[in-house]
């Protein structure tokens, strides 16, 4: 008996693409790093501004700008249980 439904091949990943997620990943380390200590609250836009502006370019330059869906479908791909950062 065949599955009715198979599972989609995956893609290659797209160096443009991976550094959009590698840029995520970066701001969600710092967004956590700033955010955990509430002394450093004042000082989280400045902290926070350049990776924000790296993760948003790269967003752009990969062409996932819009298409959170897949986006965060190659951020799963890429931090998922089997890979250790």
């Amino acid at each position: 008996m065949t599955d009715p439904d198979p599972a989609p091949v995956p893609r290659p990943v797209l160096d443009a693409e991976l550094a959009a997620v590698q840029a995520y990943v970066r701001l969600l380390r710092t967004a956590r790093a700033v955010l955990a200590d509430p002394r450093r609250s004042p000082s989280a836009v400045p902290l926070l501004s350049a990776p924000l502006t790296e993760a948003d370019e790269a967003l752009r330059a990969a062409g996932l700008a819009g298409n959170e869906a897949e986006f965060l479908r190659l951020v799963a791909a890429r931090s998922g249980p089997s890979r250790r950062e």
